[in-house]
């Protein structure tokens, strides 16, 4: 056994047949509270076998390692979580359908519960899945675990998903399934013997040579470190949420959706939490509707990539497929490592890089900037988030790139072309962020530190910054690129979508 982690490794693989046991299977729902599946196994009576499948079948996209990273952490947390309760948590890696197959033979298994995925082939292997395990008479039950409300259950008056975010929220709000199942367990009822399980080291989800993730350290995987996120975010975000979650160097926004995207807390979790607190305090009602309205986009996304499965690689409007992408590579290596010569992108992208994270109005800016400034595809730019983002999401991953290009549902007007300086002005306009995560720029005047190639060489000199040297130039001119965009856009007839 893997010590202090429940986790049992390839010992001691045969069961009790005989046992009247219900498997478990964990997946984006690594949560003990508020978790139907579990609840429903404990409702069961029946002794309980949790489960967790490192999936690596076609139907899914694999993971990035910033992802990688977090998920190895949180299953630690589970199957300690799980541990403490008397149980333990068995890993296997490899395709689901046969892995749950071999489980249920190794377990004697009478049931297998889950909670719901909804990303494109999960859904239909899913269905396959639960359809084969009935026919051999074992009891197969799925539960929504991670959304609001779902994806077909709010339709427009023609029996179609709503392509726009406003009515999609105000049909949606009846809808809603905002009850709570029962909080975790004390105990769990475990089976006399355990199957099988792999050990989690063994899936080098960490990373080595080079370990980058040393920034990674201001995150807590795991429903505890999800408590305790939404805690700080009620006590020192949600007052000022409506105003500060715009400025990145503010303690305003939840910093939630890593916990939420691996289920380690529950939507109905923080919708009940952030109605709380406006009933002790009515004045934050304000504030709590806007952060209300962000996790309806949450909703929106699913909503969009569950009835339009190509909005990872295609554009949601085919307009947008005659546009004339640029293949620049150099440009899309300074972009990615933070050295566009402007400061407000540059310090979103080496956020990102050290953290795994990026403020939401910075990546809006950083996004735009690689597909209007530098007119690189979106896709490439959802690649790189995918890869180093700790709550890349497939939905609002894909949704959000493809709303800042213009090809997506409800998206922002191609023509409009934010201005890093103009944005780092207006949002950062202390230079707290570009400080943070730029220090060789931390000792230029605040008034040009957004746009320091307008200085004086001598002011630069005495702030130690060299202009394409200790920082780049910009490798593009504002005013230059927002005219190249728009006629990219007038060539593909894109403005008429």
């Amino acid at each position: 056994m893997w010590r202090g982690t429940g986790v049992e490794t390839m010992a001691n693989s045969k069961m009790n047949m005989s046992e009247n046991v219900v498997l478990v299977w964990f997946r984006r729902d690594l949560r003990l509270n508020d978790n139907p599946a579990l609840a429903a196994a404990v409702a069961s009576g029946r002794r309980i076998v949790p489960v967790y499948i490192l999936d690596d079948g076609a139907e899914t996209r694999p993971i990035g390692a910033a992802t990688k990273w977090w998920l190895d952490n949180s299953l630690r947390a589970l199957a300690s979580d799980l541990e403490s309760r008397g149980s333990r948590l068995t890993l296997r890696a490899g395709d689901v359908e046969k892995t749950l197959q071999d489980l249920v033979a190794e377990t004697g298994a009478a049931a297998v519960f889950w909670n719901r995925l909804y990303e494109p082939g999960q859904t239909a292997r899913d269905a396959r899945l639960k359809a084969s395990l009935k026919s051999q008479g074992i009891t197969v039950e799925s539960f929504n675990a991670s959304l609001l409300v779902e994806p077909w259950k709010v339709t427009t008056g023609s029996g179609g998903p709503f392509k726009v975010f406003t009515p999609f929220w105000r049909a949606a709000q009846p809808h809603l399934e905002l009850t709570q199942t029962p909080p975790a367990p004390a105990r769990l009822n475990a089976p006399t013997a355990w199957p099988a399980s792999e050990a989690l080291a063994s899936w080098k989800l960490h990373p080595t040579k080079p370990e980058w993730s040393e920034g990674f350290q201001i995150w807590t995987p795991g429903e505890t470190g999800a408590q305790a996120r939404l805690e700080r975010f009620l006590e020192h975000g949600l007052s000022n949420y409506a105003e500060g979650r715009d400025h990145p160097s503010a303690e305003a926004v939840s910093r939630l959706s890593p916990h939420l995207h691996f289920g380690e807390i529950g939507p109905r979790q923080v919708w009940a939490a952030v109605d709380a607190a406006v009933h002790h305090a009515p004045g934050l009602s304000r504030h709590a509707d806007k952060f209300k309205a962000e996790l309806g986009w949450r909703e929106f996304s699913h909503l969009l990539l569950f009835h339009e499965p190509k909005l990872p690689t295609e554009n949601f409007k085919p307009a947008f497929d005659a546009f004339p992408w640029r293949d620049d590579h150099t440009a899309f290596e300074a972009w990615a490592r933070g050295l566009t010569g402007y400061p407000m992108v540059d310090a979103g992208m080496r956020e990102l890089w050290t953290t795994g994270f990026m403020h939401n109005r910075v990546r809006m800016l950083a996004a735009s900037f690689l597909v209007k400034h530098l007119l690189i595809d979106w896709r490439k730019g959802e690649q790189w988030f995918w890869d180093t983002l700790v709550d890349a999401d497939l939905a609002a991953n894909a949704a959000s790139w493809q709303w800042v290009a213009g090809s997506g549902a409800d998206a922002a007007p191609y023509f409009r072309i934010f201005s890093p300086v103009g944005q780092g002005q207006k949002f950062d306009a202390e230079g707290l962020y570009v400080r943070k995560w730029i220090p060789e720029l931390a000792r230029l005047p605040t008034a040009a530190l957004h746009e320091p190639w307008t200085l004086d060489p001598s002011v630069l000199r005495s702030a130690g910054v060299t202009l394409g040297s200790t920082y780049p130039r910009p490798i593009v001119d504002h005013s230059f690129a927002r005219q190249r965009a728009l006629t990219a856009l007038a060539s593909t007839k894109a403005e008429q979508v």
